[in-house]
């Protein structure tokens, strides 16, 4: 093996805070390390999505570092189902994972957990490089039932299937039952020719996070620190140097060969992407540009008609009317010199379909109020020249980001908004991932929960910790401004462990929701672009990413309002 190869360690199984409840790694926190440490490539394998994905590849590529995307998707094999870890190898195969990454959670009911039948890796699966997993994963799962003959089995298709791109995974981190699985594994290569691998499952960056990454799977499990029938990880899932790995698989340096070279065999990561919509003019016959036009100057005679009750015959000499006019062909201009005319009109038909179906919707609010063509088209109800608003406010040949109207529709009927977008632009529109975090109050008592400390004490704690949402602060802030929690601190042991526990833990994602006022669109099914799910109390699909990166992504968010 090479010399160089004891010097490059790949850790491919980074476990980021997008692994709910699993990792605590932030990925600001992971590109700082990757810099100091000067980490050549990284592979991220968040559990059951690809939330962070695009996040990852952005920020650790900035600091010089190779990003490897893959993920970790349960696959079902008759009555079992476990983990099995993904790698993206080119654009197709990024593509794939994204696939299955959406229809695990698509292709379920909301009463089961996402998941794929393993037949699904027997088929198309060009691009993608497939591992073993862990003990923990579904062969592991199927080795401790016993069942050697069907992984063999599953080993032999899979490698007919994958070629030299399905790896036997071996693991040391002296969790229960991995020695027994690796010399299985290791038995099943030499048989079947398939290449070992050595992988790290990191969950945390140093080895003085083993406590708190204890609790955090607590909080996630839903049980005790002091439980003994929980899941438990030993303390070597850290983010070890290449010394370390190199020493641990010195006796297997092919293992180490095929993890030094298994990057090399990667050319791809997801980019940024500019905004992408539907069709209009295959809708309304004609180009998006033609209609806009149209639609602008038909509202603005229709507004002088109504608002100021002057004919259309007479609008050719009218002052007023002439200074509108002007006004509308200089925001036309820009609209359709930044390539903007669909977005004005999607979000002018939904809210026309609204008013026409008696939903309460607000006048409009923020900078769109200062386009008269939004005026002319019904988004909003306010007339910026009359209130000498500005339309280089809301969009300007200099302007980054997409517009973004603030609409506002009534509570009760905006659901009522949502199936039409469902209905009329079926998978091509789609909710918002959010993340519940665990903020200074949230931490103490999830962390003091799953200590077993007493429920009036942890609350008598958590009560210390001002909560004002428009003022937010850290966990330590908050204890350097309460001398009572100092004092407790210092004198009292179950306190000091507490919130030395917590502290390293805020700010890591504890759940996931549906952002009530994301809603982007695309100009084909959202599954070919980015990953999604399904959340389990609405029928409309989620997109995996948060709001920043799916605009990133090229997905349009079409309102931020939402409620009223």
């Amino acid at each position: 093996m090479p010399e160089s190869n004891n010097q490059n360690f790949n850790h491919l199984k980074i476990h980021t805070q997008y692994s709910i409840c699993e990792g605590a790694i932030k990925i600001d926190n992971l590109k700082d390390f990757c810099k100091e440490k000067k980490i050549p490539c990284l592979g991220i394998s968040d559990t059951s999505n690809l939330c962070g994905a695009l996040e990852f590849a952005e920020n650790i590529s900035k600091v010089g570092t190779q990003p490897i995307i893959g993920t970790q998707i349960y696959f079902r094999f008759e009555d079992t189902t476990g983990l099995l870890p993904l790698i993206a190898l080119n654009e197709n195969g990024y593509k794939k994972i994204i696939e299955l990454s959406s229809r695990s959670y698509l292709e379920n009911d909301a009463l089961s957990d996402p998941h794929l039948d393993i037949k699904e890796l027997l088929k198309d699966i060009e691009g993608v490089s497939l591992l073993s997993g862990t003990i923990q994963g579904l062969f592991g799962k199927l080795f401790e039932k016993g069942r050697l003959d069907e992984i063999s089995k599953l080993y032999k298709s899979l490698s007919l299937k994958f070629n030299d791109n399905f790896y036997l995974e071996i693991q040391r981190h002296g969790d229960q039952n991995e020695i027994a699985f690796e010399k299985f594994n290791l038995e099943q290569s030499l048989k079947i020719k398939i290449p070992i691998i050595a992988t790290n499952e990191v969950y945390y960056l140093t080895p003085d996070m083993h406590e708190a990454h204890d609790a955090l799977t607590c909080i996630g499990s839903k049980s005790y620190v002091n439980e003994k029938n929980r899941i438990k990880y030993s303390n070597q899932h850290y983010f070890k140097s290449n010394e370390e790995m190199s020493k641990l698989f010195s006796d297997l340096p092919e293992a180490l060969e095929n993890n030094f070279n298994l990057p090399f065999k990667c050319n791809f990561r997801p980019q940024f992407s500019k905004p992408v919509l539907p069709n209009i003019s295959s809708e309304k016959g004609g180009s998006a540009d033609e209609i806009l036009k149209k639609d602008s100057l038909d509202g603005l005679k229709e507004k002088f008609l109504k608002v100021f009750k002057i004919e259309e015959n007479n609008l050719v000499t009218d002052d007023k009317f002439l200074k509108y006019k002007d006004r509308l062909d200089h925001e036309l201009k820009i609209i359709i010199e930044m390539k903007y005319p669909s977005y004005f009109l999607i979000v002018s038909d939904y809210i026309k379909w609204a008013k026409n179906n008696d939903i309460p919707v607000g006048p409009g609010r923020g900078s769109g109020a200062g386009s008269l063509v939004a005026w002319c088209l019904s988004i909003t109800d306010v007339d910026p020249i009359k209130f000498n608003l500005i339309f280089e406010r809301f969009l300007n040949p200099d302007r980054v980001s997409m517009p973004d109207f603030d609409i506002d529709f009534c509570e009760e009927k905006r659901d009522l908004v949502f199936k039409y977008l469902t209905t009329k632009y079926k998978d091509s529109v789609a909710h918002i991932i959010t993340f519940g975090k665990l903020k200074a109050r949230m931490v103490i008592r999830d962390v003091g929960r799953v200590l077993g400390l007493p429920y009036g004490f942890v609350d008598s704690i958590s009560k210390m910790i001002p909560f004002d949402p428009s003022r937010p602060q850290s966990l330590s802030q908050c204890i350097a401004s309460e001398p009572r929690l100092q004092k407790l601190v210092n004198e009292d042991p179950r306190v000091k462990k507490l919130t030395d526990l917590s502290l390293k833990l805020e700010g890591l994602n504890r759940n996931v929701a549906t952002h009530a006022a994301g809603v982007v669109i695309a100009n084909q099914d959202l599954t070919r672009i980015v990953p999604v799910y399904k959340d389990i109390n609405s029928d409309m699909l989620v997109v995996q990413y948060s709001m920043k990166y799916a605009e990133l992504a090229g997905l349009v968010k079409i309102d931020s309002g939402w409620n009223w």
